[in-house]
């Protein structure tokens, strides 16, 4: 079969098309047990966040080694990163789902196609979100309220940051699109490649190692620049030459507008999720500021952004059992096989649940090592004094945290993302923030009493996730 397919056919294609292309991964996927299955998809998904974890936690390192202000700034920079991973959902939730429901039916070169129109639209989203942060950069500060020190700080790394998003959007749409192939190891490779270098040339502008200049916060920024233009390259290398069935066709990256649609009418309940979760958790920010005011505020927010990075450690098994669900759910209902796509939803949440009952036994165990090493100023004892407390709070929430992501996940891998979005509404809106604001600044709690919303907002949600999980009906949903 040619692997290039007609746009129109490629839209109405049937699914009982079958298409023999790069067999060896779907087979691995639909025949051998779940368990296994969801295992080989998730070791390196899980490989891949310790790596981002790793480069997070150095760079959070760096900063401490100049001030908290530094800390600050980085830790408002990587939520508008996180914002801007959002955006790239509107095209990744759908490319995930279509990808890998006709990958599951066997017909790759339909996958091909909708994975050749969704990089032609992560090129439009990355220089969307290039210029809208250059454009926001100096609002972002002022509506927390921080003091100038942190701000200057903030714009000055939000404004280099952005320059990788224009090339980044390469590796969010193409590393989506592999995964619903099945290949979860070439992302792996690449981010492998991606972090030691974002580390490697972070950690030189910082110190000024040799003839490498010292830039402090602004070497961290162009760090990761280096390493995210690079990583986009590196995914736009290979397909243009091809990789694991899935290769750029200048034809099929022309505009087609009924299969953006699609791509789109599955991502956008999705994206709007992601964006209504990130605008809810800047507000959630803005409680965090107004909890005090000058130098105190400066280590609340500090002992916050070190706190969830922190967190990112249960995120590394949740994100990986949730990004495999939603490979072998989509794959298994491509195949026709609903009974083991509802099996792995749920043998996934087990798995990646157990895995942070580990997590939060560490956190609540070395809270306080864990503050420390992650603070090497002189405001390190205030930082974990604040931090401490909030961080085994959360370490009894490791369970709902986990099942709120792997099973929102799974359900976007069958095509049903409204539901996971009005579960985002209602944890955010009706539990997260008044909860926040009456525990953190009307009691008086400080950041544990803004946390409890927080937790309790995760627990609503992985409960509701679970129970649309569990009744079935994103079995029927057509993409």
């Amino acid at each position: 079969m040619p692997d290039v397919v007609d746009e129109a056919a490629a839209v109405e294609a049937p699914l009982t098309e079958t298409i023999e292309c790069a067999p060896g991964i779907r087979e691995q996927l639909l025949n051998r047990s779940v368990g296994s299955a969801l295992t080989w998809l998730a070791l390196p998904v899980l490989g891949e966040q310790v790596l981002n974890l790793l480069v997070g936690m150095t760079d959070f390192y760096l900063a401490g080694t100049i001030n908290k202000e530094a800390t600050v700034a980085l830790g408002l920079a990587i939520h508008v990163a996180w914002l801007v991973w959002l955006l790239f959902s509107f095209v990744g939730a759908g490319a995930t789902a279509l990808v890998s429901r006709y990958a599951g039916v066997g017909a790759p070169a339909v996958a091909n196609h909708f994975t050749n129109q969704a990089i032609s639209a992560s090129m439009v989203l990355g220089l969307i979100a290039f210029v809208v942060i250059q454009a926001v950069s100096p609002t972002l500060p002022a509506l927390l309220g921080w003091d100038p020190g942190p701000s200057k700080l903030a714009v000055t790394y939000l404004r280099i940051d952005s320059i990788g998003y224009l090339l980044v959007c390469l590796s969010a749409i193409g590393f989506a699109c592999l995964r619903g192939m099945g290949d979860t190891r070439t992302p792996l490779y690449i981010m492998a490649v991606v972090n030691v270098v974002n580390v490697i040339v972070s950690a030189a502008l910082v110190f000024g190692w040799g003839p490498v200049p010292t830039l402090g916060i602004a070497g961290i920024a162009i760090g990761t620049v280096v390493a995210r233009t690079l990583g986009g390259l590196i995914v736009l290398a290979l397909l243009i030459r091809g990789c694991s069935g899935l290769k750029l066709h200048r034809r099929e990256m022309r505009p087609h507008w009924a299969s953006l649609w699609r791509l789109a009418r599955i991502g956008l309940p999705a994206g709007a999720d992601g964006l209504l979760m990130w605008a809810a958790n800047f507000a959630f920010m803005m409680i965090i500021s107004k909890l005090a005011t000058g130098e105190l505020q400066a280590v609340i927010v500090a002992a916050h952004f070190v706190g969830l990075r922190i967190e990112a450690l249960s995120y590394l098994p949740a994100f990986a059992y949730a990004t495999a669900a939603a490979t072998l759910v989509g794959q298994s209902l491509g195949a026709g096989q609903p009974d083991r796509a509802r099996h792995s939803g749920h043998l996934a949440a087990g798995q990646g649940a157990a895995f942070c009952v580990i997590m939060g036994v560490a956190y609540f165990v070395f809270a306080g090592p864990i503050y420390t090493l992650f603070n090497s100023s002189e405001d390190v004892a205030a930082i974990t004094a604040v931090g401490v407390p909030a961080l085994r709070l959360l370490a009894f929430f490791q369970i709902p945290l986990a099942l709120m992501i792997i099973y929102a996940n799974a359900l976007r891998g069958a095509g049903d993302t409204r539901y996971p979005l009005i579960f985002t509404m209602v944890g955010m809106l009706i539990f997260r923030l008044p909860l926040a604001y009456v525990c953190g600044i009307t009691l008086n709690g400080g950041l544990v009493g803004a946390w409890i919303g927080m937790c309790v907002d995760m627990a609503i949600r992985a409960l509701l996730n679970g129970i649309r999980f569990a009744r079935g009906h994103w079995q029927h949903i057509q993409v």
